[in-house]
């Protein structure tokens, strides 16, 4: 098992962004990166490799559903587990996230708990 595992959470809202990043910080051996947008999200993918990507969808200049998109294309982080955080509660925003490649899909408000325990399980964290 690794010692350290590192995300990229990719959030345009500053207050939301640290409510993520402070979820996660509960997570040992956990090394957070933020990103404020998709293209400052695929510039941080470009230079480093991450072992889970947090993304949210409405964002300006790159969306979240773009940023799976160039992820999955990107043969570095193909299989890379990413979590969906957004507002959009529709099945079909939902379905549509999946199909690109995302792993798992929260709504917000988020609950801590269920943001570590998404991030746990897809890492196969104990």
């Amino acid at each position: 098992m690794k010692q350290t595992y590192s995300c990229l959470v990719v959030e345009d809202s500053p207050m939301m962004r640290q409510l993520v990043v402070f979820a996660l910080g509960r997570q040992k051996n956990l090394h957070v990166t933020e990103a404020d947008d998709g293209v400052d999200g695929l510039r941080k993918l470009a230079s480093a490799t991450f072992d889970i990507i947090l993304t949210d969808i409405n964002m300006p200049i790159m969306d979240g559903l773009k940023l799976i998109q160039r992820v999955r294309m990107d043969p570095k982080h193909k299989t890379t587990p990413i979590i969906v955080i957004t507002t959009e509660g529709g099945k079909q925003d939902r379905d549509r996230a999946l199909k690109l490649g995302a792993n798992a899909y929260i709504t917000k408000p988020i609950q801590a708990p269920q943001v570590i325990q998404t991030v746990r399980e897809l890492l196969s964290l104990e």
